[in-house]
């Protein structure tokens, strides 16, 4: 591939490429030309995509939904690099390049421009009661093959749900994204735009099947009849007519529906399966991950069904579905503000399945296609936060203390893996106690709310 360098060839190829633009299109399609010559018969974009160049070509690359994971519709546009006219236009779903954007690529008409980390005020979230005795061991697989920032920023606010909220083991959640490392087509990560602190991820793995299947292989023989299995994907896919697929680093690959549940089927029994799909075209995953699922209770929630594509957020900093799914689990967006409204639609204390599916629904960008699957009428009532037993007093006590410990700016990174590392200690502490409060409230409150209750409806007859 021979680089090119004509200052007027370039600025006729730009204005050539702009003409084939709408008025509509001008103001919704991004334009970047690529000053790289294309040999004859080079691949253009992913293998699968079947597009090459029939003869030596300069390309200027159509992104006609910014926004939008990639797949989504875009187009190639081939010019002659003698005099710069337009040889070919062709429809593609995926950009142009492997990996990374190549370095001759650049941006000449950006109408919908993205401007990650924008000046937002954060909030420091509220203080939340820890949540008591979680039966089972719980294990999460957090993916994201191709990924741009914005993917491993919705990554980093999962993880974080479950660390800070859910009170998961670091050890039991594994991380695959792009190449292994903080890494993404856009670059290497540097603070996370919610709190602007450091990335606290630990990515255990690169985005393709190879490393889900060892995530698998990893969780089976722990996985007992009483666990929760939580998975999440995100970054890019698409359906090409024989079904959806996730994308894999390094090369756009196609980590298929049917594959993805061919290796989640292989694991044993166990309670409790819940997955969010971020993807483009996450709905086709939501029926085969029910029937391939050896959970007792299975729901799957996806950002899109299988035949659209899923939107990233207009700041560039998140996906639209899968920000608000996890907003609605830790109980504040990711800057920390409060959430639109509560989740918790029946009032439990805990947030189920369906309800995080309902709240993320409610208020979703016009653009995602939300859908959601359940095993049973079952499957959309399990929760990340298993079984436990809460009582408000347990509340009443332990936050006084903790609000001290919590507000020091800068936040201490491992406060939440502090608190859950103490919880059981503080439990055996209170537990006898309020169990004893309890038993004197029932015996001192039960006559006086008999005597009150007969005064209105007059004596049990027998």
């Amino acid at each position: 591939m021979a680089q090119f360098n004509s200052t007027e060839i370039f600025e006729r190829i730009r204005e050539n490429a702009f003409r084939t633009l709408t008025a509509e299109q001008r103001l919704t399609t991004n334009l970047h030309l690529d000053t790289r010559i294309y040999e004859e018969g080079q691949q253009l974009g992913p293998e699968f995509q079947k597009i090459r160049a029939d003869r030596a070509s300069i390309l200027v690359f159509a992104d006609d939904a910014p926004l939008a994971n990639f797949g989504h519709d875009c187009r190639y546009l081939l010019h002659d690099p003698a005099d710069g006219a337009l040889l070919a236009e062709i429809p593609a779903r995926f950009p142009p390049f492997l990996n990374k954007p190549p370095d001759t690529l650049t941006t000449f008409h950006e109408p919908v421009r993205v401007s990650p980390n924008p000046d937002i005020f954060r909030v420091w979230p509220i203080l939340r009661c820890p949540i008591l005795i979680p039966s089972g061991n719980r294990y999460a697989i957090l993916y994201s093959g191709m990924s741009n920032m914005r993917h491993l920023n919705d990554l980093e606010f999962c993880y974080r749900m479950l660390v800070d909220r859910y009170g998961f083991h670091t050890g039991n959640i594994y991380s695959l994204s792009y190449d292994g490392t903080l890494d993404t087509q856009d670059g290497m990560a540097g603070l996370w735009p919610g709190d602007n602190t450091a990335y606290r991820i630990n990515i255990t793995g690169q985005g393709n099947r190879a490393a889900f299947q060892n995530a698998l292989n990893a969780i089976s023989p722990k996985l007992r009849s009483n666990d929760t299995l939580f998975i999440h994907t995100n970054n890019h896919g698409d359906n090409f007519g024989q079904g959806s697929f996730l994308c894999e680093y390094p090369n756009w690959g196609t980590y298929t529906a049917t594959d993805f549940c061919s290796d989640l089927g292989a694991l044993p029994g166990y309670r409790s399966l819940i997955v969010m799909m971020e993807q483009c075209n996450a709905g086709g995953f939501n029926n085969p991950i029910i029937a391939a699922s050896t959970a007792a209770s299975t729901s799957v929630a996806s950002a899109a069904i299988a035949t659209q594509s899923s939107w990233g957020s207009s700041d560039g900093n998140w996906d639209c579905f899968a920000r608000d799914w996890i907003a609605a689990q830790i109980g504040h967006d990711p800057y920390g503000a409060a959430l639109a409204f509560n989740p918790d639609t029946n009032m439990n204390g805990v947030i189920e399945a369906d309800e995080a599916f309902g709240y993320a629904d409610a208020i979703h960008y016009s653009g995602d296609s939300p859908n959601f699957s359940e095993s049973s009428p079952a499957g959309g009532g399990i929760t990340l936060s298993q079984h436990y037993v809460w009582w408000w007093w347990w509340c009443w006590i332990i936050l006084p203390v903790l609000e001290e410990y919590y507000r020091p700016w800068p936040p201490d990174p491992e406060f939440y893996e502090k608190l859950h590392k103490v919880t059981p200690e503080l439990q055996k502490l209170l537990t006898p106690v309020l169990d004893r409060a309890a038993r004197d409230m029932h015996s001192e409150l039960t006559p006086k709310v008999q005597a009150a209750i007969q005064e209105v409806f007059g004596a049990k007859g027998h």
